[in-house]
C-alpha cells in the first residue's frame, strides 16, 4: 500500500511563535524514516522558504527550504496561470517580492497588470493609495490570504485580510485570495509535491482555513488542538475534520 502524503500547517501545528510544539520534531523525523512525502504550508507571505526553514531549524525541527510552500508561492503560481510575464505592484515583504520576481514579473507600479497585497511589517498609506488607483485603472487585485488578524509577541496585529477589505471598500473591487482556504493553494501544493489529494492528509489547527481547504480539495483532514482551535470551537462550523488530535505527537503514521 502506498504511503500517505501530508500537507502540514506550520504555526500552531509545528511551532507556536518561536517555540517548537512538543513532539513536532519527532513527527517530522518519523515521516522521513517511513518515506512519507510531506510539505509544510503557511499563509505567511513575509518570509522566503529559506527564512522559514531556518526558523524551524532554530526551534529544533529539521526541514529544508524545498519542504516549505507559502501563500506567496501560490500567488506567484496563480499569476503565471493568468499571464506570462508582466508588471506587478506589490505591497509585501521579501517572501512575496521574491516569489513574484522569480515567476517572471517586473515589480513596478508602471502599467501594472496586477496589484498584489501580502503581509507586511508596515502598511504605508501612500502605497495603499497607489494600489487603489491602479485597481481603478484596471489592474487585477490579488491578495495572499484572507486572515483579518495575525499573532505577534505584543498581541494581535491587523493582517492581509483587513487591509484587503480597506482597498476593496475604496476601489469597489474584490480581491482574489490565493492562499488557504482557496483550493488553488492546495492543488498547487499537491502538484509541487507530486502527489494526489486522495492519498494526502491535511493537518492544521484552524477550521476556517486548514480543515475547510483540505475538505474542499478532497483530502483527509486532521485538526490538532495545539494552536488556535479548541473542541468547543468546532461546534461553530457546519463541517467536521476526519480526525482530531491534541497535537502532531498523537498522530500515527
Amino acid at each position: 500500500m502506498e504511503n500517505k502524503s501530508y500537507l502540514i500547517d506550520m504555526d500552531g501545528v509545528l511551532v507556536r511563535g518561536k517555540k517548537k510544539i512538543p513532539g513536532a520534531d519527532k513527527f517530522i523525523q518519523t515521516l522521513r524514516d517511513k518515506n512519507n512525502k510531506f510539505l509544510i504550508l503557511t499563509n505567511n507571505s513575509i518570509y522566503t522558504p529559506i527564512d522559514l526553514a531556518h526558523r524551524l531549524q532554530i526551534s529544533g525541527i529539521e526541514v529544508s527550504e524545498n519542504e516549505i510552500y507559502t501563500s506567496a508561492m501560490a500567488t506567484a503560481n496563480f499569476m503565471k496561470t493568468q499571464k506570462v510575464g508582466g508588471n506587478a505592484f506589490v505591497i509585501g515583504e521579501s517572501g512575496l517580492n521574491l516569489a513574484i520576481h522569480e515567476a517572471g514579473f517586473i515589480l513596478t507600479p508602471e502599467n501594472a497588470d496586477f496589484v498584489v497585497l501580502g503581509e507586511t511589517f508596515d502598511y504605508n498609506f501612500r502605497q495603499v493609495t497607489k494600489a487603489i488607483r491602479l485597481i481603478l485603472d484596471g489592474a487585477h487585485f490579488l491578495a495572499t490570504n484572507p486572515d483579518p488578524t495575525g499573532p505577534s509577541e505584543e498581541g494581535v496585529v491587523p493582517a492581509c485580510g483587513s487591509m484587503a477589505s480597506l482597498i476593496e471598500k475604496a476601489s469597489g473591487k474584490s480581491p482574489f485570495f490565493c492562499g488557504k482556504p482557496n483550493p488553488f493553494m492546495m492543488r498547487s501544493a499537491l502538484n509541487y509535491l507530486g502527489v494526489h489529494s486522495e492519498n494526502t492528509i491535511m493537518i492544521g489547527d484552524r477550521m476556517d482555513t486548514d480543515v475547510i481547504a483540505g475538505l474542499q480539495s478532497g483530502m483527509e483532514t486532521i485538526l490538532v488542538l495545539s494552536g488556535l482551535t479548541n473542541l468547543k470551537d468546532i461546534e461553530n462550523f457546519a463541517y467536521r475534520p476526519n480526525h482530531i488530535a491534541n497535537s502532531v505527537s498523537e498522530i500515527e503514521i
